[in-house]
């Protein structure tokens, strides 16, 4: 490669460093497999089986419940993730895509981002599996079997986004906490399951419902069996929409270990921390759920906007319940090279936490100007729509290729960061990517 040199953009103070240029733009993974098939890798894992993943002899023995070190930061080989995954955090598992392993229409195992809380289940049996429904708001605590959910109710199959409330927050300044993600924590797989409302209705809840909490098979970090990772919830409305699903199955299979298996809530539109994985109960408050992270500050930002840097008390946050309209450009690669005179073809997918996008628009000269870009129907509500342009360029010269959505609320991306928040939540801004004319 000749050469190569980044490009500083400076947003909101924050510089922003490109890749170097690419000569060649080739993105295709040639070994994927199915990461459902390493069920219970770590507890039930014999000192062959990690020696297979480790590619050589372990001399000494392991002792009881240990992951070799040299596994600990490897997706790839732990969960069959795409190689070129980004690793956060592993204490608990935090793994992103970059943003051009995103061009599927649906996204496959291997390339779906990883926010988990806690620790991953261990000995999941699937024939014991029991999803129980309880909480004020219902005349009396009933359980299903797995086997039940499936046999007892119509099942369903949509298209749908989960988003971490998080993704994009390393682009804020001043920094706030949290994995500093970039854009790759979003995904659209195709699930299968059951209608939770038809779930609830067998059920039979009261009037007074306001909220549908979670709980789930995850362990503490502490290991501690009295905590829970995680245990947010959705309102009752949000739990009775078509889309909101009971999931067993993600992309035609069981859903991956690392994704729920064997039972998981999809509540798309909502920040996907409420969807969620190794279902084990729900809870029908007759009140707010105040479950582990239902609480400010997490997954809550400001009701009124602050500048940026302040201190916000808990009592001024407001519990996330929508996320933003939002794009992604998945081709090409950010650094991309082009000749003179030639035209680029560009595509990715919008979403929103409304109902569908109804336009998408790039600009090449800093949002001065906007162009539409040819827009496709999504599958249904809450799945992301594909996107794609031919775009020309008038000289030789570094461009930037940037993409705007607007959704059937009338909302927009914003160009720059939006409204700052202490943990970086819901950052929508435009997303660009540099293109040098040779």
């Amino acid at each position: 490669m000749a050469n190569p040199w980044c490009f500083f953009w400076f947003v909101s103070k924050k510089p922003i460093i490109w890749q170097p240029w690419n000569t060649q733009i080739d993105f295709q993974n040639m070994n994927t497999f199915d990461p459902s098939d390493r069920r219970n890798f770590i507890k039930k894992a014999s000192l062959g089986s990690f020696a297979a993943l480790l590619g050589t002899d372990i001399v000494f023995a392991l002792p009881k419940g240990y992951l070799p070190v040299a596994l600990e930061n490897d997706p790839q080989k732990l969960f069959g993730k795409h190689k070129d995954l980004i690793v956060r955090n592993n204490l608990p598992w935090n793994v992103e895509p970059p943003a051009h392993l995103l061009d599927d229409k649906i996204t496959p195992a291997d390339k779906m981002f990883i926010r988990n809380n806690g620790l991953v289940p261990e000995n999941i049996d699937v024939a014991k599996w029991i999803l129980t429904i309880k909480g004020e708001a219902i005349d009396q605590e009933k359980t299903y079997t797995l086997e039940e959910l499936k046999t007892k109710f119509p099942r369903h199959t949509y298209h749908l986004v989960l988003e971490c409330g998080g993704n994009g927050r390393s682009e804020f300044y001043p920094p706030t906490e949290g994995n500093q993600w970039e854009l790759g924590a979003v995904s659209c797989a195709e699930w299968t399951g059951v209608r939770l409302k038809d779930i609830l209705a067998d059920v039979g809840i009261k009037s007074n419902a306001v909220y549908v909490g979670f709980h789930a098979a995850d362990l503490h970090l502490s290991r501690d069996a009295n905590k829970e990772a995680i245990s947010r919830g959705i309102p009752i409305d949000k739990a009775r929409e078509d889309e909101t699903l009971v999931a067993f199955q993600m992309n035609g299979k069981d859903i991956p270990l690392v994704h729920g298996h064997p039972l998981r809530l999809i509540a798309s539109g909502f920040p996907a921390s409420v969807s969620g994985k190794w279902l084990t109960a729900l809870s029908v408050r007759d009140r707010v759920h105040d479950g582990e992270k239902m609480a400010p500050p997490s997954y809550s930002i400001p009701c009124d906007p602050v500048e940026a840097g302040a201190e916000v008390a808990n009592e001024n946050m407001c519990i996330i319940e929508k996320m933003p309209v939002k794009s992604l450009i998945t081709y090409p690669k950010s650094g991309a090279m082009i000749k003179e005179n030639a035209t680029l073809g560009i595509r990715g997918h919008a979403w929103t936490g409304e109902s569908r996008i109804t336009k998408t628009e790039y600009s090449i000269d800093f949002g001065a100007t906007w162009k539409p870009c040819q827009l496709e129907r999504g599958k249904n509500k809450y799945a992301w729509q594909g996107f794609e342009a031919k775009v020309d360029f008038p000289k030789k010269g570094y461009y930037e290729v940037w993409v705007k959505a607007t959704d059937d609320s009338g909302m927009s991306q914003p160009m720059l960061t939006p409204g700052w928040n202490p943990k970086g939540y819901l950052n929508n801004a435009c997303h660009r990517i540099a293109i040098k004319v040779t």
